[in-house]
């Protein structure tokens, strides 16, 4: 603590009675000497006279401020002088105490400005750390605008050399390569086409989780009724629910309803009838408008073991082989990925054989 007074026996008083109390104080009876001894980081509390020679208390604590900004101030003042400390309270004191005073009622004002204080510098850390990860951020972001286009462009280039050379290769030699020789090429070329598929699968991954939400009061029974009418082979039995109206992105929100319900339909093709269920739940309970609604798609196709329920939304992950069911594993965690930037939760439930079920939810408000 410096503690700064003019007057000789107040200040030697305040010094030694602090220092009983656990306070390390230094004194001086000049501001401008004070002024000379304070550098940033050594002092954690000013408590100064207001009525000084030379440099009042507001003019000092001015100059401590700009030397110090962390610097937390009291000034000490006498009973005629209190719109002059409230002037000083406007200049940044923390607090000020009225002459004459007792220790038992400066120390609460002490520990008041110090608690200030403390909070001051942790919201400043705080701030500097949502800085610095809002930093962090924006380059991982750069990063992976860089990524995708090293995808799109420097990796796809040789995988389609590949696939254009094995064509040509059996357009002109086809005639004379031996079945097994004839095999070999296909599976090159099927192997390129897949990772081709999976490239773009990434790049569409990329570009939803990052381009910018654009909510809005969306209509959703006739969005889902154009989204089933696309999507339908026109043989399946789907039902569609009565469906709330939602403020959301509604491009974002249309992608995550086609890869639900495309994906309903490929798992249940093989049913006959395929069924599939869209519909609505009432949300978490709240005070007249629930606080989220909620969404699912059923179907009674293939289902999966509920045990590896978590995989189902990571990047390339299948609980079923591609030559029973073809796919690249990332509509779900697009979906997945949608869903969360809106604030909702998403999750699926299923019995092998059976069917699964999806469910979403979104808030009732954005």
């Amino acid at each position: 603590m410096l503690i700064v007074d003019d007057e000789a026996a107040h200040l030697k008083a305040l010094c030694s009675t602090l220092q009983l109390d656990g306070f390390e104080t230094t004194g001086f009876q000049s501001p401008r000497e004070a002024l000379a001894h304070l550098i940033p980081g050594r002092y954690e509390l000013l408590l100064t006279d207001l009525l000084m020679p030379g440099m009042d208390g507001i003019e000092l604590l001015q100059a401590a401020r700009a030397i110090d900004p962390d610097l937390a101030g009291i000034v000490m003042t006498g009973h005629g002088t209190i719109d002059t400390a409230v002037a000083a309270l406007q200049k940044g004191a923390a607090d000020y105490i009225q002459k004459p005073f007792k220790l038992s009622a400066l120390l609460p004002v002490l520990g008041r400005a110090l608690e200030g204080r403390r909070l001051r510098l942790e919201n400043a850390a705080l701030q500097e750390r949502e800085r610095q990860r809002t930093a962090e951020l924006a380059a991982a972001y750069q990063d992976l605008e860089a990524f995708a286009h090293s995808v799109s462009h420097d990796l796809r280039a040789p995988l389609r050399a590949v696939e254009g050379y094995c064509n040509i290769y059996v357009d002109d030699y086809g005639a004379d390569l031996a079945p097994r020789a004839r095999e070999l090429i296909d599976h090159v070329v099927a192997g390129a086409q897949r990772m081709d598929r999976l490239i773009e699968a990434l790049l569409r991954f990329s570009r939803y989780g990052s381009q910018p939400l654009r909510p809005e009061r969306v209509r959703l029974d006739p969005l889902v009724r154009r989204v089933v009418a696309e999507a339908s082979p026109g043989d399946a039995d789907i039902h569609i629910g009565e469906l709330p109206d939602v403020t959301a992105d509604p491009v974002l929100l249309e992608q995550v309803l086609v890869n639900l319900v495309s994906n309903a339909l490929k798992f249940s093709r093989h049913r006959r009838p395929a069924r599939v269920e869209i519909g609505s739940k009432p949300g978490s309970a709240g005070r007249g408008e629930p606080a989220e609604h909620e969404f699912f798609v059923r179907d009674n196709g293939a289902g999966f073991d509920p045990a590896y329920a978590d995989r189902l939304f990571g990047v390339f992950q299948r609980l079923h082989p591609e030559k029973e069911f073809e796919g690249t594993g990332v509509g779900l965690s697009i979906a997945q990925r949608i869903v969360q930037r809106h604030g909702g939760r998403i999750w699926a439930t299923s019995t092998p054989g059976d069917g699964a079920s999806f469910h979403f939810t979104l808030p009732s408000r954005p």
